[in-house]
């Protein structure tokens, strides 16, 4: 359950990013920065390994995967190992299919604000140096990172760091108050390649259980 947790949260934080309008104006902070290396993100398609390690630096899992992400909150997350499993945002609810559950959860996004501190990057980008801390440094001429750290203490992540090379995102790393990091990493990443919104449906067989908010 806490590793579900932890891979919604990042999915939902890349909702967030693909729903969120940008600045677009010249770079005056850290935060701005990463605005700005966004602001052309109109679709995002990557494969990924997601790796969960505790607190004394063993790996916990090891996932596989790959993801679709469309402005304005479109969203499609699909792991493969070590057991298969489906999200899907439509940009308002998030639908999680277990094959091996049987079991079809559906979610409001604005649910999941008040449980994933993920979500608060779904606010308006201006905000963003409000409620976290943004750092941000150079490796090379290529490779730029950002590290996000909560202004708010009560916060269930401690730090988020964000990789990009010539502008792509190629890695993400959050580590949570146990001192968990999860490490996404995302390879063959295409950029504003053409997606179909149909692309972003959720199929499963008609006898799987269906449990809605509220039900």
């Amino acid at each position: 359950m806490k590793y579900c947790k932890v891979l919604v949260g990042l999915m939902a934080l890349v909702i967030g990013w693909m729903a969120t309008p940008v600045l677009a104006q010249s770079e005056a902070s850290p935060a701005e920065a990463l605005a700005e290396t966004l602001q052309g993100y109109r679709t995002y398609q990557a494969r990924f390994i997601q790796i969960l390690v505790d607190e004394n630096g063993g790996q916990v899992q090891e996932t596989r995967g790959k993801l679709k992400a469309k402005r304005p909150g479109l969203f499609y997350w699909e792991t493969s190992q070590p057991l298969a499993q489906f999200i899907v945002s439509d940009g308002e609810r998030v639908s999680v299919y277990d094959p091996d559950l049987a079991q079809v959860t559906i979610h409001t996004l604005d649910d999941r604000a008040s449980s994933t501190p993920a979500l608060l990057l779904s606010g308006e980008v201006e905000n963003l140096a409000d409620n976290y801390e943004v750092t941000t440094r150079r490796l090379g001429e290529e490779t730029r990172e950002f590290t996000l750290v909560p202004r708010n203490s009560d916060s269930l992540f401690v730090s988020l760091r964000l990789s990009f090379y010539q502008g792509e995102l190629q890695e993400m790393r959050m580590k949570d108050s146990l001192a968990q990091l999860s490490i996404l990493s995302f390879d063959q990443i295409r950029l504003n390649e053409e997606l179909m919104d149909s692309a972003f449906t959720l199929e499963y067989p008609d006898d799987v259980d269906v449990i809605q908010d509220g039900a």
